[in-house]
């Protein structure tokens, strides 16, 4: 994780990579760094490198990027900047469904390392005013720009932090459709580099790896039970621990099915994952098991904290003999209509 506070800038230019005009606008000079300006980008990569959806990943051999990287020194780095972006602007050429950007390439320095930020700021859609002046006047108009950066406080999908050092890579991205086919082009294509799946992809994958298992071996009412067990466990490990050893959790998940823990976890090998321990750095990973969501076939939704369906005081899951299920929700003081 890099803090805001501990970046300094030291070079930075953009690029406009839309790919609707067929060429890319590439600058020749450095984009100066005022107060508002400084802030805006230094945002976006402490947002990058805090995120639960970060990904660690190594240079390819074969890698473009790596050799741009090599001539830093040599050819300076508006030139680099200049060579990278061209070569992801070709890729954007190519497959049309990757979104047109601007480019913001950044040069900095953070806990005595050297870094380059790669900030595709993909464009949004918004409306603002026009001003037309003639002789009768001023005339106001509101008109749809297409051009609109994402502000400082909206993540980016494409982004990476290159540790110009050891040239590890810290990256986000985003799926599109290269081939017809969903690709990460962003690390295969335009960084060519790989590596570990992200914290928040663990958590996903060891979640519906347990949810399979339960819904192939248990019943509706049992499915019930473990699916709320299993996000209890994993909250707990997290809210306690801080971080979540996946052996860990399987044993706990299944105490006494040893045949049910050998199945997940031969799945999660697959992932390179059975052995792993998950360390999330946003604490918005650990909300989101703070309150458990159910949904009946009636169109229901119950939203559960935690802390009340550990308690056993105010939830209660009934099986009728009809086999449906009945949900008691109990020592209820008042209840709040909210629109």
């Amino acid at each position: 994780m890099i803090r805001q506070e501990d970046i300094y800038l030291k070079n930075t230019i953009v690029h406009i990579l839309d790919s609707t005009v067929g060429m890319p606008v590439l600058s020749d000079t450095e984009l100066e760094h005022g107060s508002d300006f400084a802030d805006f980008i230094k945002a976006h990569i402490a947002k990058i490198t805090s995120g639960d959806d970060l990904k660690s990943c190594s240079f390819s051999e074969d890698s473009v990027v790596r050799g741009y990287l090599d001539d830093l020194e040599e050819h300076g780095f508006v030139k680099v900047s200049q060579d990278i972006s061209t070569h992801l602007f070709t890729i954007m050429n190519q497959n049309i469904d990757i979104p047109p950007a601007d480019f913001i390439i950044c040069h900095f320095s953070a806990n005595e390392n050297t870094y380059l930020a790669l900030l595709k700021m993909n464009y949004k859609t918004s409306y603002t005013h026009h001003t037309d002046s003639d002789a009768f006047g001023n005339t106001n108009d509101i008109i749809k720009f297409k051009a609109i950066l994402p502000n400082e406080s909206q993540k980016l999908t494409e982004a990476a932090v290159i540790n110009l050092t050891d040239y590890q890579i810290q990256l986000i991205e985003k799926k599109y459709d290269v081939n017809g086919t969903k690709t990460n082009y962003f690390s295969s294509l335009f960084l060519g580099c790989h590596g570990s799946l992200s914290s928040k992809s663990k958590l996903s994958i060891v979640t519906k790896e347990i949810d399979k298992v339960q819904k192939k071996y248990f019943d509706e009412e049992e499915q019930y039970a473990a699916s709320m067990n299993t996000k209890n466990i994993i909250y707990t490990e997290l809210e306690e621990e801080g971080t979540l050893s996946i052996p860990d959790v399987l044993d706990k998940v299944f105490p006494e099915k040893p045949e049910f823990r050998e199945e997940v976890t031969e799945k999660l090998e697959k992932y390179n994952i059975s052995e792993a321990e998950i360390t999330p750095q946003n604490t918005a990973t650990l909300k989101r098991y703070e309150k458990q969501c159910l949904s009946t076939d009636t169109g229901v939704e119950i939203k559960i904290p935690m802390e009340q369906y550990r308690s056993g005081d105010s939830i209660e899951f009934i099986t009728n003999e009809d086999g449906s299920i009945s949900i008691l929700i109990k020592n209820i003081g008042h209840i709040t209509s909210k629109m």
